[in-house]
């Protein structure tokens, strides 16, 4: 089958938007698919949103036999064979409207902007011949706000036997952008309060210096220092793949995130239990409190006792992460269900 992969992407910026079409890519080609990746550059920018969607509304696929779109404004690709894999929306202009993160200010222009998209996105949506999302997340604010219905299909990593247990150190280890919504911060408060020498690492590459630069005054001012790797120029796949095997545990907070994240997927192909709060959004799908990880009130004190139960009690903690393994089976997130869903 001719297939082509359509996506949006920021130039010179890599990630989980990236990885689950290169990935796909991967997949497909192993199984004996022609594939096009077709990526369009998309900046978050307000007022280009429309001039950017009309970019790829004007691309032609024809020669494609099955279309599969991702990022938004993807979606807007014609085809009559299309399949959207969602990932989510613009979310400055949906659920983040009402919201700190909202970044545009709340007037007739803007609100103006938010409709129409709502209009041209249900529009090419609806274009779809099914529509699937990375998490019911995701698939409930499909329905909430674009009235269209949609299936989960949870993405896998790339070759996950990459992820081994090596051990417990005493680091809870934290992977992901360095971004505000990330909320770095409030493991670091919440490491402030602990009563153990559990220790914190925290590893990602932020969009600019001002978040980082931040985490690293907070750092000095809650005198743990010594107890912080703050590594904000990312890391490797193989430095990942070390840290995570021989960590306590993983730690992902962000806040109503779409999603489960690479990151919690990883660690638990490594054994690893996962730290999480009761307001993170996707990843709660795949962490069950208790039996594959913890999952905490977003405030520092939860945070801390949280932390030090998973130092204190290695042998809890060694259980969480054998469950945690457990837990992708038990979703089916494979690729052979990945293909199983968008070839057929």
């Amino acid at each position: 089958m001719r297939i082509a992969l359509v996506s949006s992407y920021v130039p010179f910026v890599s990630g989980a938007a990236r990885n689950i079409v290169d990935w796909l890519e991967a997949e497909l080609r192993r199984a004996d698919h022609l594939v096009e990746r077709v990526y369009l550059p998309f900046v978050d920018v307000p007022d280009l949103v429309f001039e950017q969607m009309a970019a790829f509304r004007w691309v032609d696929l024809s020669a494609a036999d099955r279309v599969i779109c991702f990022r938004p404004p993807a979606h807007a690709v014609p085809h009559e064979n299309k399949i959207v894999w969602f990932i989510h929306h613009l979310r400055t202009f949906y659920d983040l409207w009402d919201s700190p993160f909202r970044g545009v200010p709340d007037n007739l222009k803007y609100r103006g902007l938010r409709d129409a998209l709502h209009d041209a996105d249900t529009r090419y949506l609806r274009e779809a011949k099914r529509i699937f999302t990375n998490s019911k997340v995701v698939g409930d604010r499909l329905q909430q706000f674009n009235g269209v219905q949609s299936e989960v299909l949870y993405p896998p990593i790339h070759e996950p036997d990459r992820f081994r247990f090596a051990g417990m150190n005493d680091e809870i280890v934290c992977v992901c952008g360095l971004e505000p919504d990330k909320r770095q911060r409030l493991l670091v408060e919440g490491l402030k309060l602990t009563r153990t020498p559990v220790r914190l690492r925290l590893c990602g590459a932020g969009m600019g210096a001002g978040y980082p630069a931040e985490l690293r005054r907070l750092i000095g001012e809650a005198g743990v220092a010594d107890r912080v790797v703050l590594q904000d120029l990312g890391i490797s796949e193989d430095d990942k793949a070390e840290v995570l095997s021989r960590c306590l545990a993983a730690a992902y907070a962000p806040l109503g995130e779409d999603w489960y994240g690479y990151a919690s997927l990883e660690a638990s192909h490594s054994k690893k239990p996962i730290l999480t709060t009761a307001d993170s959004g996707g990843v709660l799908e795949l962490v069950e409190d208790g039996y594959n990880g913890l999952v905490a009130a977003a405030d520092s004190g939860a945070i801390a006792e949280a932390m030090d139960r998973l130092y204190l009690d290695r042998e809890k903690t060694r259980a969480m992460g054998e469950n945690a393994r457990a837990r992708i089976d038990e979703l089916g997130i494979k690729w052979a269900t990945v293909l199983e869903k968008l070839l057929s």
